[in-house]
């Protein structure tokens, strides 16, 4: 039976315990991020967003460097914490790096002066779509994820390593993998509280 978009959404949920057991062929795990990548709606159709799809020593690299980085700055007494939280996110499969290109939000800025104060927003707004479609496809295809956000601490070591262009933007990161255990139920606001009907 085929899934409403409602019961889409209701899978997709942060999981924190990933491992690398995923039976879907890698291309086709990557087909279907770009392919989700491709309609994505942004406003003024800037298409700002980027990513990196980082599967084997890639992804283990990336959490190497955010344990390294973080090791120079958190205190020593407190790192073990943060070392078991990081090293959660290598044991996933994959990781997907979410970019803003800036020279895209430029050129739209002295396009059109008249909204040039509301493109770094409105390119947010369109990675977060991103972010959150490629989140509820996984979800949908038996895989789970969750959102980091490390910036800017990493920033320039992954740039480095992985030869991001310099007006990339780094936005966000999300571990992906096989889902080792699922979610509890999370607290819900009253939905009136969130949402107002006028007539």
């Amino acid at each position: 039976m085929e899934k409403t978009v409602q019961q889409m959404f209701a899978k997709r949920r942060t999981n924190y315990t990933l491992g690398k057991d995923v039976t879907l062929p890698q291309e086709e795990i990557t087909a279907r991020i770009e392919a989700v990548v491709r309609e994505v709606p942004s406003a003024f159709n800037m298409q700002s967003g980027r990513i990196i799809i980082a599967y084997g020593s890639a992804h283990d690299k990336i959490w190497q460097i955010t344990k390294d980085t973080l090791r120079a700055v958190v205190p020593a007494e407190a790192f073990a914490n943060t070392e078991k939280k990081i090293d959660s996110f290598a044991a996933a499969y994959g990781t997907i790096l979410y970019y803003d290109d800036t020279d895209v939000v430029k050129k739209l800025q002295e396009q059109f002066p008249l909204y040039a104060a509301n493109f770094p927003t409105w390119a947010q707004q369109a990675n977060g779509m991103m972010q959150y479609a490629l989140w509820t496809l996984f979800a949908n295809m038996g895989l789970a994820a969750n959102l980091q956000h490390y910036n800017p601490l990493i920033d320039e070591a992954l740039a480095s390593e992985f030869d991001v262009p310099a007006s990339w933007q780094l936005i966000a990161q999300m571990p992906f993998g096989q889902p080792l255990s699922q979610p509890g139920p999370i607290e819900k606001l009253p939905i009136d509280e969130r949402v107002k009907i006028v007539f």
